[in-house]
């Protein structure tokens, strides 16, 4: 396959605008990019290292989530790790509730780091 089709085989785009379907994608690829399921990408950067937040893409299934995520997000060889969940399965805060919802914890000062000191040497704690 030449790179020409092999990139646009997973062209994808972030955000709401959609995706062109790749001549792999199995059963979606006939449905219209905007019928395919949203999913958020996490990527590991490093061993040790959590899963950050990379981005969204659209795709018909997990397995070509994740390879298009895979394309999208590490094509430099950021990351050891990826996930990607469908959005739907994502459960957020509300900002309009932000001070009710995260009040208990202003009463734990106990759990800021700022009673603890660094040992030298340590640098992801």
């Amino acid at each position: 396959m030449s790179a020409e089709a092999e990139d646009a085989g997973r062209r994808t785009t972030a955000g709401s605008g959609g995706t062109e379907p790749s001549a792999d994608a199995g059963a979606g690829a006939g449905a219209a990019a905007g019928d395919w399921p949203l999913w958020e990408v996490f990527v590991r950067s490093r061993r040790g290292l959590s899963h950050v937040h990379a981005g969204s893409l659209h795709a018909p299934d997990a397995a070509m989530a994740l390879r298009n995520a895979r394309d999208l997000y590490t094509r430099r060889q950021e990351g050891v790790s990826v996930w990607v969940v469908p959005s739907t399965a994502v459960t957020a805060s509300s900002p309009d509730e932000k001070d009710p919802f995260f009040a208990p914890a202003a009463d734990k000062p106990y759990r800021h780091p700022t009673f603890y000191e660094l040992p030298e040497g340590v640098r992801n704690l």
